[in-house]
């Protein structure tokens, strides 16, 4: 697949994609990132990006022009993804339904806000990374594409690694994990998962993976 990543500060991602599962799966093939300046896209010597908010208020709002145009350039196919604490949540179904496209696109705002027209007329969908505020939409579509690019199909070489991932199973969180050494400062793996019993593990793994869901949606920690 391709993802295209528009943004005000596209050397904000060459580190992280060029790190670990991402850059793995790049090199294999499976993806190609595609970062677009939204600079390119302005047309006075300032590269002027953002303007007064209409009505007053303090803070600046991006344009939607630079946003339109790099759009009508790129001519992306599929979804094309505006982050904004003003969207919905994103979630393990949305990194599922991107990462069995061709192509997604995402638009970083910065600044107070983007002009509206951007996500009403332009991005088919408007997602947030939770209930907080980040400095730009960076942060967030760096997390997403991970969370996208580590369910391609041969991205993690062993699918079972993601397959038992938290939320992968009906939104579950998976049971907690232990390596060696078997003792550690005084604190022990579980017995049962030393044991050699494979059926009794998947049992511990179910009953645990059951508490520590029921215990988030009740609050607990």
């Amino acid at each position: 697949m391709r993802i295209n990543i528009v943004t005000l500060f596209p050397e904000f991602f060459s580190g992280p994609l060029g790190l670990s599962i991402p850059k793995r799966a790049a090199e294999a093939g499976l993806v190609e990132y595609r970062l677009v300046d939204l600079r390119d896209y302005t047309h006075d010597k300032h590269r002027t990006v953002d303007d007064i908010p209409y009505g007053g208020g303090a803070g600046m709002v991006m344009k939607p022009e630079p946003f339109f145009e790099a759009i009508d350039d790129v001519e992306p196919e599929g979804p094309i993804v505006l982050l904004s604490a003003r969207g919905r949540v994103f979630g393990h179904s949305d990194a599922v339904r991107f990462s069995v496209g061709e192509e997604l696109t995402l638009l970083c705002g910065h600044y107070k806000d983007v002009d509206q027209r951007v996500a009403e007329h332009l991005a088919t969908d408007e997602i947030s990374m939770g209930d907080y505020v980040l400095s730009g939409g960076e942060i967030a579509a760096l997390a997403m594409t991970d969370a996208v690019v580590r369910l391609l199909p041969g991205a993690l070489g062993d699918h079972d690694a993601a397959a038992t991932d938290s939320f992968y199973d009906e939104g579950l969180i998976s049971a907690p994990s232990y390596t060696r050494p078997p003792e550690y400062r005084g604190h022990s793996v579980p017995e049962v998962l030393r044991s050699g019993d494979h059926a009794k593990i998947e049992r511990w793994r179910s009953e645990q993976a059951q508490r520590l869901n029921t215990e988030r949606g009740s609050g607990g920690s």
